[in-house]
């Protein structure tokens, strides 16, 4: 079994899966769901007695001629203190026929790219084309690659960066800046980092919220990603009463997991309906953005649908360097 199986460090992953191709396969995930035609059981989001982790597990499969793909890790918010990404994960890939294992990769480079290539696929769908100014919330591993996923699909013009951490947010913006050539500001508040932008991503793991409704412009994009459980808030009660359409990966899965949705639902300021799925938007079937003026909320708590299409990929393309 182990003369074919492929182990994928983190950094050939990252290699193998471009940014332009991590949001072609994101865009494959969502459209998948939205016609139904991917499996897609419960995920597992199982706090810890301990400590402050969280040990999460996924498992889903994208089509018939590519097989299951299971994701077991953590999320451990005190490595951002160390320098470390606060997400490790593994990933399995199985054969579509047999079952049999074909590639075991590195899951923290994989949630990385899918993740914010997933935030690029929603921005392209939902944000008006004239959205090029960008605010970020969070200097760690998913705001950068945020900022450089988001600048694939709008031709950015400015980048204004916080986080609570005055070294962390200077060092993030002289990074981005010098590898994108987009001037990345940082600055001292989430509020003038969030006032004006007509695009906004989330990327904290915060318990409490980062984005205001009344700091939001009319128009505005806002990408949530750290509200994943139901005890993480990147927005208040006002960002989601404010916005025109609150957007979710899964309807089923948000209810469940999604801080800010689990608020407005129990609530009664949202009903399950009001929730649009983001791959009913990319097939048509539901609307996003009903007019260029409105403001529009996107929460994204991560599915296996999105490991599936990122790992499947991944192993295309490991495949294609041997021919």
């Amino acid at each position: 079994m182990t003369d074919d199986l492929l182990f994928l460090s983190g950094d050939r992953v990252t290699r193998l899966l471009s940014w332009d191709a991590a949001i072609a396969s994101q865009r494959a995930a969502f459209v998948a769901l939205g016609s139904t035609g991917a499996d897609l059981p419960g995920k597992i989001m199982h706090p810890s007695r301990f400590d402050d982790s969280v040990v999460f597990a996924y498992l889903s499969r994208l089509s018939a001629d590519t097989g299951a793909v299971a994701k077991i890790g953590s999320v451990n918010p005190g490595n951002a203190a160390a320098g470390l990404p606060t997400v490790h994960a593994l990933v399995t890939a199985l054969d579509p026929v047999t079952g049999r294992p074909v590639a075991v990769m590195d899951g923290t480079a994989l949630t990385t790219l899918r993740t914010a290539a997933g935030s690029a696929v929603a921005v392209d769908a939902l944000a008006t084309p004239g959205s090029t100014d960008l605010a970020v919330l969070g200097s760690g591993t998913q705001a950068l690659a945020h900022v450089r996923a988001l600048a694939r699909v709008r031709e950015l013009k400015s980048v204004r960066l916080w986080s609570p951490t005055a070294r962390n947010r200077a060092r993030a913006a002289e990074t981005l800046t010098a590898e994108l050539g987009i001037t990345v500001e940082p600055v001292g508040t989430a509020e003038e980092a969030v006032t004006g932008a007509g695009l906004v991503a989330a990327c904290t793991l915060s318990a409490t919220p980062v984005v205001r409704g009344e700091w939001l412009a009319p128009g505005c994009t806002v990408v949530s990603v750290g509200s994943f459980e139901p005890t993480r808030r990147e927005v208040d009660a006002e960002a989601v009463r404010r916005s025109a359409a609150v957007v979710v990966d899964d309807p089923e899965t948000a209810a469940h997991h999604a801080g800010p949705v689990m608020d407005a639902l129990a609530a009664g300021a949202l009903t399950a309906q009001d929730l649009i799925p983001l791959g009913e938007v990319l097939t048509g079937t539901r609307t996003g953005r009903g007019a260029p003026g409105d403001i529009v909320y996107y929460n994204s708590v991560g599915l296996g649908i999105q490991d599936a299409a990122a790992a499947w990929a991944v192993v295309d393309a490991a495949r294609g360097e041997g021919r």
